[in-house]
């Protein structure tokens, strides 16, 4: 690893530790990840991975006890940063809480209301990516969240729902056939 890129990482690192979660750090991230050579640029995405999954775990813990407001914040942040060094399972994972934490508070705080297009997308990530039972309950939970709104647009929203059953059942199926071999 260059001595330039060394220092991104340390400097990056330093952003983590002194809980800076903002656009200038994913900045900083970014530019550790500009490479020309693919093989240092997967050894980077690496260290990187460790690094984060590490610093997340630890955030996490240390916010707690914070607003609903933070926590979304952070967990924004490092949603991300896992989707910068392609860490689909961490991205996924903390949107996953995410979308949880709002739907929980919702009751609350209207604003934080998770639609079931939102719902949706997540489950449909997951889905292609290979989170089967992640994505079942996306789509369940896209399933509560879906609610007819108006008679005109009744029919079009009974297909959604049906599709919506559909894809569940699938990733079930999924997940069912690939609980036998650890996926």
């Amino acid at each position: 690893m260059s001595e330039e890129i060394s220092e991104r990482v340390s400097l990056f690192r330093s952003q983590l530790q002194n809980r800076r979660f903002d656009d200038r750090t994913l900045r900083i991230l970014e530019s550790v990840l500009v490479s020309k050579d693919v093989k240092s640029l997967l050894e980077i995405r690496s260290m990187l991975r460790v690094l984060m999954r590490s610093e997340s775990v630890s955030v996490l813990r240390e916010i707690a006890e914070k607003s609903v407001d933070q926590k979304l914040s952070v967990v924004e942040f490092f949603v991300n940063a896992f989707a910068l060094v392609r860490d689909v399972e961490s991205c996924l994972a903390l949107k996953y809480e995410a979308l949880v934490l709002r739907d929980l508070k919702h009751v609350n705080h209207q604003w934080l209301r998770v639609s079931y297009e939102e719902w949706l997308t997540f489950a449909e990530d997951s889905l292609d990516n290979g989170f089967h039972s992640i994505a079942a309950k996306g789509f369940e939970n896209a399933l509560l969240s879906s609610q007819p709104t108006n008679i005109d647009n009744f029919f079009a929203e009974a297909e959604v729902i049906e599709r919506i059953k559909k894809l569940r059942d699938m990733a079930r199926a999924l997940a069912a056939s690939h609980s036998g071999t650890g996926g």
